[in-house]
């Protein structure tokens, strides 16, 4: 199944802003399900604050298989896979993938936008609900941030309240004062004019009396009555001065106890301040730690647990699921044994013989086996750097260990020698694919892609998947062959040669990491005079095998888990294989 996906689309062209939230918005996603069937694609609508998924569009009318509220939801896009967001509500987390980052982020931002004209996660939606709080902080012009707050803040307001009550009084009494000092000063500039004058014109005008407008002088003349200065009337210079003293030290006692309380206040606020600091500390442990142990958990069916370049299983776990898998496989097969075998015997059916078809993959095939012939069979001693890695009985596996840019690509070589059978029965189960799925436990599907000859097929396979490790598929060309003999005292040579190879109808998809395979089974047969005149029977032949693989697995396995598995799987499908083709060709008659 491709990984496919489409933009959110609406199901009205015209959509009415007062009718939005009744409009339902639907595409096709990929969701992780678990870590057996992996990805596979959903029809996701979006409706209502609620987003729910489908099997299918055309399932709909069966029901959604899950949905999610966007009141409290999350989106989050994943920090390295550009396709894929998660949109987690308290414990449950959906993961989903678009087909590229483009589409993903057109469904992060219709999701988003949705939620907020919901009334959730927008700050329009903040306005809608107002505090007696909110208004009176934005009235005063001082903040608060919670009614306690609000409460403690009414003895500093009142304080400042009286420092305005004594700034206006304390303006008032300097008024007052002001004039009261303008008043003197004019009072004794007139005085002293008035002395001046009355020295100067006391033989002409008589002197005033205190009880009249007019006082006789010497010569009891008159003279005119001037009015006598004595500064402005009403006000008591002394009380204003007292009033100003106790003015001033209220406006410092007020200041002081200003301080005092904001002192205290700074206080508060500091130790507020350290207390979320330690709150906010021991969540960040607490976070570290549920990482950490998160970590050390390894059959999280997430699909951050699987296998990936920023994968969260460590290596010892990674081996550990793998081999729990391959045992419980292990046990699966001892229990199924051989019989769901075909009864059709090798006697009723056509064995393929040796041709020299010509197809567009004929060079190729004939570079592949000439390679094979020249280089397979070659001894494993020498500077071949072939280690023994496996050895039961007649069969030996060998290994040379190589990496390429971190990936293992450790060329596998294994000889056997089987009794009562021939190599070109070997060879023909090895390669008709209707035989395959009697020996091969590995494979969960494959299909021949296209037939080039009769002895040349190309098939298109999946591998079972192995948690953690991602599924593979692999698209390769078989042909068999028979090699004669160039020397009359050597056998002849039956072959068997899987090299990967292109195919416009089965590109490479998101899905499975496509594998590279160059694998050669190549058998001879030996047979040993019977006794007498007795014919050649079973007991009287030996198959020599060698199997050689070269594969390229792709992906971030841990090269330590790739040459255990190697170790362990190559010897079991050599015995299973083998062990088949005996006792498929136990009581037919031998074919050379």
């Amino acid at each position: 199944m491709s990984d496919q996906s489409s933009s959110p689309t609406s199901s009205d062209e015209d959509v009415d802003p007062e009718s939005e939230q009744t409009d339902e918005l639907g595409g096709t996603l990929s969701k992780w399900t678990n870590y057996i069937h992996g990805w596979q694609d959903r029809w996701v609508v979006l409706k209502n604050n609620t987003l729910s998924y489908y099997k299918s569009e055309d399932e709909r009318e069966y029901g959604c298989r899950g949905s999610l509220c966007l009141s409290k939801a999350v989106i989050t896009p994943h920090e390295f896979d550009e396709c894929r967001f998660d949109v987690s509500v308290n414990d449950s987390v959906w993961y989903l993938r678009a087909e590229d980052p483009d589409l993903r982020q057109q469904w992060i931002d219709t999701i988003e936008l949705h939620k907020a004209e919901s009334g959730y996660g927008s700050e329009s939606s903040l306005r809608h609900h107002g505090s007696m709080l909110s208004l009176t902080s934005a009235a005063s012009g001082l903040s608060t941030t919670s009614t306690s707050s609000f409460r403690k803040g009414h003895s500093l307001r009142e304080k400042l309240a009286e420092m305005e009550t004594f700034r206006d009084i304390l303006c008032r009494q300097v008024d007052t004062l002001q004039r009261y000092f303008d008043n003197c000063a004019s009072g004794d500039y007139r005085d002293e004019y008035h002395r001046d004058k009355v020295e100067d014109d006391e033989d002409d005008f008589p002197s005033t009396r205190p009880d009249g407008d007019y006082l006789l002088n010497n010569n009891s003349s008159k003279e005119k009555l001037f009015p006598m200065t004595r500064g402005p009337t009403g006000i008591d210079f002394k009380g204003e001065a007292i009033t100003f003293k106790a003015t001033t030290a209220g406006i410092l006692s007020t200041l002081s106890h200003c301080i005092e309380i904001m002192v205290k206040r700074e206080e508060s606020w500091q130790k507020r301040l350290d207390k979320e600091m330690e709150r906010r500390r021991r969540a960040e442990e607490a976070y570290k730690s549920a990482l950490t142990e998160l970590k050390k958990k390894s059959h999280y069916g997430g699909p951050d647990y699987e296998e990936g370049p920023n994968s969260l299983i460590n290596e010892d776990e990674f081996f550990d699921a793998v081999e729990a898998a391959l045992d419980k496989q292990d046990k699966f097969e001892e229990q199924v044994g051989l019989s769901h075998f075909h009864a059709s015997s090798l006697s009723s059916l056509d064995l393929v013989s040796a041709s020299d078809d010509v197809h567009r993959f004929s060079a190729q095939v004939e570079e592949m086996v000439h390679s094979h012939m020249t280089y397979s069979l070659q001894d494993v001693g020498g500077d071949a750097n072939w280690q023994l890695i496996t050895e039961e009985g007649e069969m030996k596996v060998y290994r040379r260990e190589v990496e390429e840019n971190g990936v293992v690509l450790d060329p596998l070589k294994a000889t056997h020698a089987v009794r009562g059978v021939t190599g070109h029965e070997v060879c023909h189960y090895f390669w008709d694919t209707a035989f395959r799925n009697d020996w091969e436990t590995t494979v969960e599907h494959f299909n021949v892609v296209e037939t080039l000859s009769d002895t040349a097929v190309i098939i298109y396979q999946t591998l079972k998947r192995v948690w953690p490790a991602s599924q593979r598929d692999i698209l390769y060309l078989s042909v068999i062959r028979k090699i004669l003999s160039t020397n009359e005292n050597e056998p002849n040579t039956w072959l068997v040669c899987n090299f990967s190879v292109d195919h416009d109808s089965y590109p490479p998809t998101s899905r499975c990491i496509r594998a590279k395979i160059n694998v050669a089974m190549i058998c001879q047969t030996l047979v040993s005079p019977p006794e007498g005149n007795k014919e050649i029977s079973r007991d009287n032949i030996l198959c020599k095998i060698t199997y050689v693989a070269n594969v390229n697995p792709g992906g971030w396995a841990p090269a330590s888990v790739l040459r255990a598995v190697a170790r362990r799987e190559y010897p079991k499908f050599l015995k299973r294989f083998t062990s088949y083709v005996q006792e498929k060709t136990s009581d037919d008659a031998i074919l050379f």
